[in-house]
């Protein structure tokens, strides 16, 4: 029988407030995935356009409050499977901070208020894209998760959606060279974060997560490397490209030198057991985040300063 817990009315476990939970299971950490909203604006040069920053601010606003609403219901779906993971158990549906019911009105009020505030704000195209992001991980939080491989791509096309979702707003063509960027290092991380995940719950890592008995390091490493190939590649294709149309200074190809390094740098880290939250990795490595704004300061003098 569940230990009942004997918090005051309006807290949960530790002594916490219920609206501390709250905003715990909203993962408000992982609203960073959602600064992929002003890639394709900022590389179309547009971001100092008041009226577009304004846009791909409410889209990252949009995609916080339907993501976070999705975290509800994954934990919801996922509880039994939480309780016996080491970090995940402490999460507040996992551990009964948050009950059962609350947690799915929570998370479906919040996906109908991302969805609806999208149709009404944005129109057709932005609304579309949040009801296939919601389709999609309703999908993968039910079913697809436990398919090797395919759990992999539609984690990763969370991130493409992020991504094509701040062009449909802004009214921005995305490059070719831009998707292909998206895409492969979105599976770059995921594949990352499996990899941390097979070497933290060890011998228990199917009892979790079934892809996890699936896959061996070895084969995690072929994916990174593909990936990150790839990634790079198109990336060098997508520079060249922008600098010749500019005819200007070689920022654009100078900003290949970190990019490729900030690459080979979250490689490094996955080796060594980190990549379970892509964000927290971005947000703990001080190398990475100066290679990181390395590389976003001299993309951004391409743009915008020639």
């Amino acid at each position: 029988m569940a230990e009942q817990s004997s918090a005051a009315p309006g807290e949960g476990k530790q002594g916490h407030s219920t609206p501390y939970w709250i905003l715990k299971g909203a993962r408000p950490k992982q609203w960073l995935k959602n600064v992929l909203v002003f890639a394709a604006p900022g590389a179309a040069g547009v971001m100092l356009h008041p009226h577009m920053l304004l846009l791909s601010l409410f889209a990252f606003a949009v995609f916080s409050v339907t993501a976070s609403g999705l975290y509800f219901i994954n934990d919801t779906l996922d509880l039994e499977a939480d309780k016996v993971h080491p970090v995940k158990r402490f999460r507040p549906v996992a551990s009964g901070a948050i009950p059962k019911p609350m947690a799915i009105g929570i998370g479906t009020t919040s996906i109908c208020i991302g969805v609806l505030a999208a149709f009404l704000g944005s129109g057709l195209k932005f609304g579309a894209v949040m009801t296939i992001y919601v389709a999609i991980t309703l999908v993968y939080s039910g079913w697809l998760k436990d398919e090797p491989i395919l759990d992999l791509v539609f984690v990763a096309s969370g991130f493409v959606l992020r991504a094509i979702a701040g062009a449909v707003v802004t009214n921005v063509v995305l490059s070719n060279w831009f998707l292909i960027v998206a895409s492969f290092g979105s599976l770059f991380m995921v594949a990352g974060k499996r990899h941390s995940e097979h070497i933290r719950l060890g011998d228990d890592r199917g009892s979790h997560r079934v892809t996890l008995a699936h896959y061996t390091p070895g084969f995690l490493r072929f994916i990174w490397a593909l990936t990150a190939s790839v990634c790079v590649t198109a990336y060098c294709l997508w520079a060249f490209e922008k600098a010749a149309a500019s005819s200007g200074p070689i920022f654009f190809e100078l900003s290949i030198v970190p990019f490729g390094v900030a690459i080979l740098r979250y490689a490094l880290l996955l080796e060594s057991g980190h990549g379970g939250a892509p964000e927290e990795v971005v947000l703990s490595d001080k190398r990475l985040q100066a290679f990181g704004l390395a590389w976003l300061l001299l993309f951004a003098l391409g743009i915008y300063g020639a």
